[in-house]
């Protein structure tokens, strides 16, 4: 089964981009927007600060789909692909967007004995490379389903869920946080510390995230981020708060699944600040109230953070490009996998 997980690794092994910003999506400390802190700068140089911050971030937006475009691309794939796809929303943002999944199965719509796997883009608004990869993923599956034997290996055997922008205000924002500005990679309930312990005030796209687990079984997870190249894997906080290497009770999986993936991708598996292209999250720098650690915890979920462009803003036709580039490497991925994979169904 661990195979099968990989394939989806492999069905996203991206790119890289050579502009440095501080990784796991930028800022360290929640509720910010994933920039300098200027809480020291008088009102009206802040608000200047953020017009400027916004005008150049919504410069390097062009190209890039707005949550209109999204929406219609969705829908559009849900028409077009509706033998192997069905289109769902598990909740709304804080200014009403819907947060629309793609379902993708041989049996769509049905409960099937095989694993359910899900990706999830756009976590922080101010990174949305993942949520134009995922739709081209998607679309790919698509296209190539009966064709290439990895579309075909993936959409038969497994039953994947699409999130393409799980902050859909965030991304209009042109910031980290949501709406009401909170890191939504800080709002979940925490295992070392009372935070977030009241479900009724966390923000509605966590509760939707929550939800989503309650509803459907998921066995693995991605959720893709920019900042930064690597790998992350639980845990992602320790008990005192130390920056020490802390491993989940499945730490063997992890540490296996996080290798898969770096080392389907050239300069992730290079770096000279991640060994092989992982990191064990607690020991990069400890967060709390993460996404990760709440899918393993109360969802059963094994969930990896994939930090998939040192870039946060690449050129929007660079990611296309980079996208197309990279699947004719596929097939000579599933050779390795394909026999093994056979021998769990």
């Amino acid at each position: 089964m661990k195979l099968i997980f990989s394939l989806l690794f492999l069905s996203l092994k991206l790119f890289t981009f050579f502009h440095p910003a501080i990784a796991r999506g930028g800022a360290r400390t929640s509720n910010t927007s994933g920039f300098m802190d200027h809480s020291y700068v008088g009102g009206w140089a802040r608000h200047l600060f953020e017009e400027n911050q916004f005008q150049k971030l919504d410069n390097l937006a062009q190209g890039y789909m707005t949550n209109s475009d999204l929406e219609k691309a969705i829908k559009s794939f849900g028409q077009r692909c509706a033998n192997i796809a069905r289109i769902y929303s598990i909740g709304k943002s804080v200014r009403g967007v819907p947060l629309w999944v793609m379902e993708i199965s041989d049996k769509p719509g049905e409960e099937e004995a095989e694993p359910a796997f899900k990706f999830i883009g756009n976590v922080h608004g101010d990174e949305p490379v993942g949520r134009e990869l995922l739709l081209l993923l998607a679309n790919w599956l698509c296209d190539n389903y009966m064709k290439d034997p990895l579309a075909t290996l993936i959409v038969n055997k497994v039953h994947l869920h699409i999130l393409p922008s799980m902050n859909p205000d965030g991304f209009s924002l042109r910031r980290r946080g949501n709406a009401n500005n909170i890191d939504l990679n800080r709002d979940f309930p925490d295992q070392f510390f009372p935070i977030n312990d009241d479900v009724d005030v966390l923000q509605p796209e966590t509760k939707a995230i929550m939800r989503w687990l309650e509803e459907i079984h998921f066995t693995a997870s991605a959720s893709l981020h920019g900042g930064a190249l690597v790998a992350n894997y639980p845990w992602d906080g320790t008990r005192d708060k130390s920056k020490n290497y802390f491993g989940c009770p499945d730490d063997d999986t992890f540490r296996f699944l996080a290798s898969v993936y770096s080392r389907s991708h050239y300069n992730m598996s290079l770096s000279e600040e991640f060994k092989g292209g992982i990191t064990n999250g607690a020991f990069w720098y400890p967060i709390y109230g993460g996404m990760q650690d709440w899918n393993y915890i109360y969802g059963g979920c094994f969930e990896l953070t994939l930090e998939i462009s040192d870039d946060k803003w690449p050129t929007a036709n660079e990611v296309r490009s980079q996208f197309d580039i990279s699947l004719p490497q596929q097939s000579v991925l599933l050779t390795t996998y394909q026999r093994k994979c056979q021998s769990y169904y």
